[in-house]
C-alpha cells in the first residue's frame, strides 16, 4: 500500500522540479528531492480515522466517509512509522529556516505532535480551525466534530529567521493581533472538486481559504512550498494565485490529474497585489544618517519632541544635539530622544519631527520614502 503526497522546488536549486506534481509513493518522491531546498511544507496527511461500518444520517441515508485505501494502516505501530518516515524527509528538504504545517483531526493529530518533537521539531503555534458549518453527529453519541488543529513548527529550536508575516495578519483580520483560533468554513459548493459521476472527487479537500491564510502568514512571494499529500491540488492553486511556487506529490492518478486540471486554470496575481503590510523588523534598515547625506535632513536642522516640549539639532554626522547648550548631550535620535524624558529607551523615529510650516511631521515620514525609492 502507497500513499501519496505532493512536493514543491526551491529556487536555489535549479533541478528541483518547480510548480509541478510528481506521481507516486510519497517516500520515494520526497526522496528524490534535494537537501534544504523549499521553504515551507504544508502537509495534510493520512488520518488514518479507521472508521467501523457505515455512517448513517437520521433518514438512514449514507454518509461519504473516508474509506480510501490510502488511509488505511495496518496498526497505530504502521501509522506512526510512516509519520516519522515522512516527517523525517521533510525536515532533510526543509532549509534551515523552514517551517512545516500539518494538519489532522483528533485521530492523529497527537501523535504526529509527539513525532514531530521526537524529531528535533519546534512547535511554533498550534492553530484551531473551527469549523463554521461542520458536519453533525448524526448518531448523537457525542459531541459534533466542529473542528481540526494545525501544527506549526520551525525545522530546529533555535531557528529564529522563520518567515511569519505578523503586520499582514493583522491587516487580514482588521487591524487586530491573528489569534490561534481561526472560523472558516469546510470546502463545499463551486470550489468542491467533482468526479465524472457528479459526486466529491476527494472526502477531505481543504478550503483555499485556510491555506490562503497559511500561505499569506509564513511565506513570500516566489518561495517554494512542498506539499507531500496533494490531493487535489489546493496548496497549488493557492501558491500559485499568491505568486508562490509549488511542487506536489500524489500516489493517486485520478487526484494528481485533477489537480493538475484545477491549477493550470489559476491565474497568478500583479506583483502590485501580492505585497503584504510588512513589520517593522521586514523593512529595510535606513540610519537616520542617510537622510542627512541625501539633504532631506540638512545640519543644523532643529528637531522637536511631541507638542515642542524638546528641542535637538541635527550634525553633520547624524547624530543630533540635544537643546542649545554647550555642553549638552549628543548622540543618535534615540538616545537623545530617551535623554530629553528621562527614560531608558525611546523610538526616535516617531519622536522626534520636522517643521513643515506650521505642521510638525515625523521623520519617520522621511525614513518611508527613502524605503518607497528602494
Amino acid at each position: 500500500m502507497t500513499h501519496g503526497c505532493s512536493m514543491k522546488q526551491n529556487t536555489h536549486h535549479k533541478d528541483l522540479p518547480r510548480d509541478t506534481i510528481l506521481q507516486g509513493d510519497c517516500l520515494e518522491q520526497m526522496a528524490s528531492l534535494p537537501d534544504a531546498s523549499v521553504d515551507i511544507v504544508f502537509a495534510d496527511p493520512p488520518y488514518n480515522l479507521q472508521l467501523k461500518g457505515d455512517l448513517t444520517r437520521p433518514d438512514q441515508s449514507k454518509v461519504d466517509a473516508v474509506d480510501d485505501d490510502w488511509d488505511k494502516f495496518d496498526s497505530f505501530a504502521a501509522y506512526d512509522a510512516f509519520t516519522r518516515a515522512w516527517l523525517a524527509e521533510a525536515k532533510r528538504i526543509l532549509k534551515p529556516s523552514g517551517t512545516l504545517w500539518v494538519i489532522g483531526s483528533y485521530h492523529n493529530i497527537f501523535r504526529v505532535g509527539t513525532a514531530l518533537q521526537d524529531l528535533g521539531y519546534w512547535i511554533l503555534n498550534d492553530i484551531i480551525w473551527r469549523k463554521s458549518n461542520p458536519m453533525p453527529n448524526f448518531r448523537g453519541t457525542r459531541f459534533a466534530n466542529a473542528h481540526e488543529t494545525l501544527i506549526w513548527a520551525s525545522r530546529d529550536e533555535n531557528e529564529t529567521g522563520y518567515t511569519f508575516n505578523y503586520q499582514a495578519m493583522k491587516a487580514l483580520n482588521e487591524d487586530v493581533q491573528m489569534r490561534s483560533d481561526w472560523t472558516l468554513p469546510i470546502c463545499n459548493g463551486g470550489e468542491r472538486i467533482k468526479g465524472d459521476d457528479g459526486q466529491k472527487l476527494h472526502p477531505t479537500q481543504k478550503p483555499e481559504s485556510l491555506l490562503h491564510r497559511v500561505l499569506l502568514s509564513s511565506t513570500n512571494p516566489g518561495d517554494i512550498v512542498l506539499d507531500p499529500f496533494f490531493g487535489t491540488g489546493t496548496t497549488g492553486a493557492v501558491a500559485k494565485h499568491l505568486g508562490r511556487h509549488f511542487i506536489g506529490i500524489e500516489a493517486e492518478a485520478a487526484y494528481a490529474e485533477a489537480a493538475m486540471q484545477r491549477i493550470g486554470r489559476v491565474k497568478p496575481l500583479e506583483d502590485s497585489s501580492l505585497e503584504v503590510t510588512q513589520s517593522a523588523k521586514q523593512q529595510p534598515r535606513v540610519p537616520f544618517g542617510s537622510l542627512v547625506e541625501r539633504g532631506m535632513v540638512k545640519p543644523g536642522t532643529q528637531l522637536f519632541g511631541p507638542a515642542r516640549r524638546y528641542q535637538a539639532r541635527v550634525r553633520a554626522d547624524g547624530s543630533v544635539k540635544l537643546g542649545t547648550a554647550k555642553d549638552a548631550p549628543a548622540g543618535s535620535i534615540h538616545k537623545m530622544g530617551a535623554a530629553a524624558q528621562g527614560a531608558s529607551a525611546c523610538n526616535g523615529w516617531t519622536f522626534w519631527h520636522v517643521a513643515e510650516g506650521d505642521r510638525l511631521v515625523p521623520i519617520d515620514n522621511l525614513r518611508q520614502k527613502v524605503r518607497d525609492e528602494g
